[in-house]
């Protein structure tokens, strides 16, 4: 089976994180978001996964592909890059990946967190997974019957029949008819809400006698802006097994868990935790932290920082009187006197 990863969007809700390191690449704690979702689905689905394909834009540049193959081969799976150059909806997107669009496939976008179990039968057309939410209207959504079986999609609905919306993660058994499909939207110019989407070949399958079912995921963890993403971060520390690097130096320092500390780390008179992740390389002295993602390659001094997440290269230096809530971009400079 083929994943198939589109992952072109700026993620402009998280900015200005997102100005220098693409979305599905930020971390929460060990890993980027992307490979969070690889890891959710390889542990947890019954097929084997072969390729990994992903979808981005050629702004994210040869280190991103260098990395996202990478990822890959630590999944044992063949790595391919494909690009989309216009966010021209989600049909549009997956079909960037037309060479891969063949046998079973599993596409998953990269713009959440999940946990679930994506156990696949294969005598089905298709699979959709969705989660209840209190507003749907915001999403794609699927009203089913008492089986599971779709009887119709809805496109955020302003009148929404159903409350179970699509989180984003889909299985067909025939790459090669979602790809036709896919390419009618396209030829005919056929759009909903100004795009070319997803739910609309779906629907299209759907009405030419293809099975396809809902299953639901435990959870679903949104990375949009920064408060979601620090929540987010907070239920993956809670429940994964995150094991923090040998490879750290700590000098009367606290470690509060759940927390992860990268490799290379230099703690000195310190409290960190709960809640924290410190990328590699980092150096943090005389300072507080808690419920903060610090990227690497980080200085911090006599702060105490809280409800943050602190780019690449940043350094910050002040008095520990003061409580700082931050959202800065690599290579950030603040000084409190």
């Amino acid at each position: 089976m083929k994943l198939i990863i589109p992952m072109a969007g700026r993620g402009t809700r998280m900015r200005p994180s997102t100005l220098t390191t693409p979305k599905p690449l930020f971390p929460i704690a060990d890993k980027s978001i992307v490979e969070w979702l690889i890891y959710e689905i390889f542990h947890s689905t019954n097929l084997p996964i072969e390729e990994i394909a992903y979808i981005i834009h050629p702004d994210f540049g040869k280190q991103v592909e260098s990395e996202l193959i990478n990822i890959a081969s630590k999944y044992n799976a063949i790595g391919k890059i494909y690009y989309q150059t216009e966010a021209l909806g989600t049909a549009h997107a997956i079909l960037c990946a037309e060479p891969s669009l063949h046998k079973e496939v599993l596409i998953a976008f990269a713009d959440t967190l999940f946990k679930g179990t994506f156990q696949i039968d294969v005598n089905k057309d298709g699979i959709i997974w969705t989660k209840t939410v209190d507003d749907p209207r915001q999403y794609g959504v699927v009203v089913t019957d008492e089986s599971k079986r779709i009887l119709y999609f809805e496109e955020k609905p302003q009148n929404p029949k159903s409350n179970e919306a699509i989180i984003g993660i889909y299985f067909f058994k025939d790459g090669e008819y979602l790809k036709s499909e896919l390419s009618f939207l396209i030829e005919n110019n056929i759009k909903e809400k100004g795009e070319y989407q997803l739910t609309n070949a779906m629907e299209n399958m759907r009405q030419k006698g293809k099975n396809l079912f809902s299953q639901t995921v435990d959870k679903w963890l949104d990375c949009g802006n920064k408060e979601t993403t620090l929540y987010s971060h907070q239920v993956v520390l809670q429940e994964n097994n995150i094991v923090s690097s040998n490879n750290h130096k700590n000098t009367n320092s606290k470690i509060i868990p759940p927390s992860y500390i990268g490799n290379n780390v230099i703690l000195e008179n310190s409290t960190i935790g709960p809640f924290v992740s410190i990328g590699d390389n980092s150096i943090v002295s005389n300072t507080s932290i808690e419920n903060t993602i610090i990227m690497k390659n980080v200085k911090l001094s006599s702060v105490k920082i809280q409800n943050s997440i602190i780019g690449n290269y940043s350094k910050i230096t002040g008095n520990t009187n003061t409580s700082m809530n931050l959202h800065i971009s690599d290579y950030s400079q603040i000084e409190f006197q």
